[in-house]
C-alpha cells in the first residue's frame, strides 16, 4: 500500500494500515490455536461420551456422568463469565491475564465442550450396522474408532467443527474486551469508544467475511469427503 493510500486509510478509519494487519494476525492466532487444541480435547471428550454411554462399546455410567456433567456446565456458561472465572488459571499458565496468548486458556475451555457435543452428535449418526460389522470381524475398540467410527463420521465432523469455529470467532472478538487484542479489541477500543463508526463497520465486514470463508471451506471439505467415501 502506497503512502497516499495509507494516509487516506488513516483519514477514513482513524487507524494506520499496519494496526489493522496486526489485529487480523492476533485474531487468526487466537482462532487457529484455540481451534486446534479445543478440537483435540473435544474429540477426546466426544469419544468418551459415545463409548461410555448406555449401550456403548465401553459402557461406564460413572465416566459418562462426569464427562456429560462437565460438558453441560461449561456449555451453559456465557463466554464472558468463563473469561473472568479463569483469570487465576490464565495467570498460572501464561503468567498474565491479557494478550492473545493468555486468551487461549479461556477460549480452549469454552470451545472444547462445545466441540465435544457437536462431534458426539456426528459420531452418533454413524449407522449401528457399521459397528456391528466391525465387531463381527473381531475388531478391537481402538480399531473400530480409527477404521470405522471416525472415517464414517468425518464429513459430518468437519461441518460440526465449522459451526464451532464460527462460534469461536465470536468469542475471540469478545476476548478483545479484556485486552485480548484482535479485531474485537480494534472494534471496541478504536471504534466504539471513539465513536469511530467507519471502523466499526469495517470490523463487522471483516468478521462477516471470516464467517463466509470458514463456512465455504468447511462445506467444500465435507463435500469432498462424502464423495470419496
Amino acid at each position: 500500500m502506497t503512502a497516499d493510500w495509507q494516509a487516506r486509510f488513516k483519514e477514513i478509519f482513524g487507524i494506520k494500515w499496519p494496526k489493522l494487519l496486526e489485529s487480523l494476525g492476533q485474531t487468526v492466532y487466537m482462532l487457529g490455536w484455540a481451534l486446534l487444541i479445543g478440537a483435540v480435547i473435544g474429540l477426546g471428550l466426544a469419544l468418551l461420551l459415545v463409548l461410555c454411554r448406555k449401550g456403548g462399546l465401553k459402557q461406564n455410567r460413572v465416566v459418562y456422568a462426569i464427562v456429560n456433567t462437565y460438558v453441560n456446565i461449561v456449555r451453559s456458561m456465557p463466554f464472558i463469565i468463563t473469561l473472568v472465572f479463569v483469570f487465576p488459571l490464565m495467570r498460572l499458565i501464561v503468567g498474565k491475564t491479557y494478550g492473545s496468548t493468555a486468551m487461549l486458556v479461556p477460549l480452549v475451555i469454552y470451545i472444547s465442550p462445545y466441540m465435544a457435543r457437536l462431534i458426539e452428535n456426528s459420531l452418533l449418526e454413524v449407522s449401528p450396522g457399521v459397528i456391528e460389522a466391525a465387531l463381527a470381524m473381531g475388531a478391537t475398540t481402538g480399531q473400530i474408532i480409527r477404521r470405522f467410527l471416525l472415517p464414517e463420521a468425518l464429513s459430518s465432523i468437519v461441518l460440526a467443527m465449522t459451526t464451532g469455529t464460527v462460534g469461536l470467532l465470536g468469542a475471540t472478538a469478545m476476548a478483545g474486551y479484556v485486552g485480548g487484542g484482535g479485531v474485537g479489541d480494534l472494534a471496541l477500543t478504536y471504534g466504539y469508544q471513539r465513536y469511530n463508526f467507519p471502523l466499526l463497520i469495517l470490523t463487522i465486514v471483516i468478521l462477516v467475511l471470516f464467517v463466509q470463508l470458514l463456512q465455504m471451506l468447511g462445506n467444500r471439505i465435507s463435500g469432498r469427503l462424502r464423495r470419496h467415501r
